[in-house]
């Protein structure tokens, strides 16, 4: 019985630090959650105004672009798919994960091949797991992403949309994200970068009017140069929205497990007592019938 109640003991000691860890991390969390919802604030307005930039652009000139014309034929399709570097943030990256094998079947199924693009450690882990290749992988930083890390991604990905797909470029451009809506709600999500079309309309909505340009030298040459910046811009949004939904989401699940481990020890404690109460009667009773023997002797 002692040695039940040493083990009851020592779950007790080990939860409780366990706890203490669990605490650590949500407060962590906590604090960072606050600016990270600022940094997805503050780079809305740019994110807007570019990408009005472009909408104005391509909606009030006939200009037959690369960037902006939909391929009669797709056949290859890029997908950047971000992913956390670390656990413990409850079903945050098996939820994008799980978002974006529906959209790589759906392009499967569209006869479209697809290289997939890796950001975080969770999602090289799951593909390297089954076996499955990926085209290039970008890890650290997920919760706290820079804005050169964006810029890098961004260049790769329109390199490969400006290659021909005979030398092994693609024809579209998929981001799968976490948006954050709020510190209860991020929805995985899935966005076309490239072609423009979907975006266009997006951005068209957003205003009734869009503003009037003139362009010099010429609005082709305005696109070259705005649209590598749009998908930067779009791209770190999504890598800040997916930060602040990480953080998210690792507060509530350090908060739940916390709540666990206080009931864990709860649970612990109240068995430690009733072995030790079990203990104590059994005593009583021995020395009650020795008693009781030496007497009847």
């Amino acid at each position: 019985m002692g040695a039940q109640i040493r083990v009851y003991r020592q779950k007790i000691a080990s939860t409780s630090s366990m706890k203490k860890i669990f605490k650590a991390m949500e407060l962590i969390a906590t604090s960072r959650i606050t600016k990270a919802r600022e940094r997805v604030s503050a780079s809305l307005p740019y994110a807007n105004a570019i990408t009005r930039a472009v909408s104005a652009v391509s909606s009030q000139h006939d200009i037959d672009h690369v960037l902006t014309t939909e391929p009669e034929n797709p056949t290859r399709a890029a997908v950047l798919i971000m992913s956390s570097d670390r656990g413990l943030a409850g079903a945050y990256s098996a939820n994008v994960l799980r978002k974006a094998e529906q959209l790589l079947s759906r392009l499967g199924e569209e006869g479209k091949d697809v290289d997939v693009y890796v950001v975080g450690r969770k999602a090289q882990t799951y593909f390297d797991f089954r076996g499955r290749g990926y085209k290039k992988l970008w890890t650290g930083q997920t919760d706290a992403p820079v804005a050169e890390r964006a810029a890098e991604i961004g260049e790769v990905l329109v390199d490969a949309f400006l290659t021909d797909t005979a030398d092994g470029g693609v024809d579209e451009i998929h981001v799968v994200f976490t948006e954050f809506v709020s510190l209860v709600k991020q929805n995985p999500h899935v966005v076309r970068l490239l072609p423009l079309e979907v975006v266009e309309e997006e951005a068209a909505t957003a205003e009734d009017v869009l503003p009037l340009y003139e362009y010099e030298p010429d609005a082709e040459e305005v696109l070259d140069a705005l649209l590598p910046k749009y998908i930067e811009s779009r791209i770190f949004n999504a890598m800040l929205q997916s930060a602040a939904s990480e953080l998210a989401n690792r507060q509530r699940a350090m908060k739940s497990a916390g709540d666990n481990a206080t009931s864990l020890i709860k649970d612990y404690t109240l068995l430690m007592n009733n072995a030790r109460q079990a203990e104590i009667t059994q005593e009583l009773t021995e020395l009650i019938a020795g008693a009781d023997a030496l007497n009847n002797s």
